[in-house]
């Protein structure tokens, strides 16, 4: 058996598909049940973000995904809070306040809020009405959640950043990891958000991890074109996931502020900031980061719920300069397309 026979099978049982480009999720929008379902009728695989969503609205888009008969998985944020003094998260808020008077939000007087993100409840929701895989990102979840999920028959997932952390997850027993670089668009899934990892090929990454625990590897970070799935596959990867090339896709529920962004030909790079939520994340440079980056304290998800507001009055105002705009470093290659036509041109040489 050959090695490219060989990746087809591992992603077959992995995830039940033949296409090796998978949606990523991408939490706060662009990720919806109707993307998923246009990435699954396309014959791929995707993943459904359960970040900020409550159980109810995650449960909803399941029952969606299983009636259109596709295989699909769901992303769990694992808690692993990143803390922020209140000395620290005050002074962060009152030097922000200004960027939100214009629409008339008091930025300095914002209550310093922890949450797990229904952990619990969503964890529940897993294990009674189990989907074909489950995703882990942020930091490795317990093994008994590990455990219950596999029984319950789910194969488990755990983003991983270098081989320390892949060897970590292999040792709870998951079924395979992704292998994210540097240069993913959104969160950075490092177990050390003081220390983000390197800006370092894709391909790189995914040969030293696969080379470690012998689990199926799942590329993602900085997928810019065909020519970026093919190194990744002919590294070891079993597949590839895809996000930011998806943001402008027809069916992606991406902001028209976001969209517009990112064709927008002034933005000319990529930087991975902690100014919008306390925790490393890359996104296209704007006035935002330039003004805060320095001064952001790290305090995940305490900053993100500081900046909440001022991010969502600034998409619905059309002020890139206020927004977080995810993307990863291979942002160039998006266009505004259906998702069968993006995946149709990614996978056509391989």
């Amino acid at each position: 058996m050959d090695r490219q026979t060989g990746a087809v099978d591992g992603l077959r049982e992995l995830l039940g598909v033949d296409v090796p480009v998978v949606a990523a999720p991408m939490a706060g929008g662009p990720t919806t049940a109707g993307l998923a379902t246009a990435v699954g009728a396309a014959g791929a695989f995707a993943f459904l973000a359960a970040g900020y969503k409550t159980p109810e609205v995650i449960a909803g888009e399941i029952a969606e995904l299983r009636a259109a008969g596709r295989p699909f998985g769901v992303n769990v944020f694992v808690p692993t809070p990143v803390p922020v003094t209140e000395a620290d998260f005050r002074r962060y808020a009152s030097r922000i306040a200004p960027e939100g008077t214009a629409y008339g939000l008091d930025l300095a007087a914002a209550a310093r809020t922890e949450d797990d993100d229904h952990w619990a409840a969503k964890l529940d929701l897993l294990r009674a009405d189990p989907v074909p895989v489950v995703s882990f990102t942020f930091g490795l979840p317990p093994e008994p959640v590990v455990r219950d999920l596999r029984r319950a028959g789910s194969r488990v997932l755990v983003t991983v950043t270098n081989p320390a952390e892949a060897a970590a997850a292999a040792d709870l027993g998951v079924d395979g990891l992704v292998a994210q670089s540097g240069a993913a668009g959104g969160h950075l899934g490092t177990f050390t958000p003081a220390a983000p990892p390197p800006l370092r090929p894709l391909p790189e990454l995914v040969a030293s991890v696969a080379g470690g625990p012998g689990l199926p590897v799942l590329g993602a970070g900085g997928i810019g074109g065909s020519q970026d799935v093919r190194a990744a596959l002919a590294a070891g990867a079993t597949g590839v996931l895809v996000g930011t090339l998806l943001l402008r896709a027809d069916e992606a529920g991406t902001g028209r502020t976001h969209r517009d962004a990112l064709a927008d030909p002034r933005r000319d790079r990529t930087v991975v900031t902690r100014a919008f939520t306390g925790r490393p994340a890359r996104g296209l440079r704007n006035d935002f980061i330039d003004r805060h980056e320095a001064a952001a304290p790290l305090g995940y998800p305490a900053l993100h719920h500081l900046t909440r507001p001022l991010r969502v009055a600034a998409a619905q105002s059309g002020d890139a300069d206020r927004l977080h705009l995810w993307a990863g470093t291979g942002w160039r290659g998006a266009r505004d397309a259906p998702v069968a036509d993006i995946l149709t041109d990614l996978t056509r040489t391989l």
